[in-house]
């Protein structure tokens, strides 16, 4: 088990998630950034605007994906 924040998945606050796998801990940052945009987050909005943005960029996309799963491979577990 491996801990990151949202913060530390590229999202807008200090939310703690918990997970096995980074596919487990991409979509449990995935459902919260889905949450705080239907409760009209503004912090959470920009950040989904940039996001956004990226995913527009599949180069840019593969190599932000890539650091992030480096980022929680490199994490010692829980």
């Amino acid at each position: 088990m491996k801990t990151m924040t949202c913060k530390q998945l590229g999202g807008a606050c200090d939310k703690v998630f918990k997970a096995e796998s980074f596919d487990e801990m991409a979509e449990l940052s995935r459902a919260h950034g889905m949450a705080m945009f239907q409760e009209g987050d503004a912090a959470h909005m920009a950040v989904i605007q940039e996001m956004m943005v990226l995913m527009n960029q599949p180069d840019e996309m593969a190599k932000w994906l890539e650091t992030k799963k480096a980022e929680f491979a490199a994490l010692a577990d829980d």
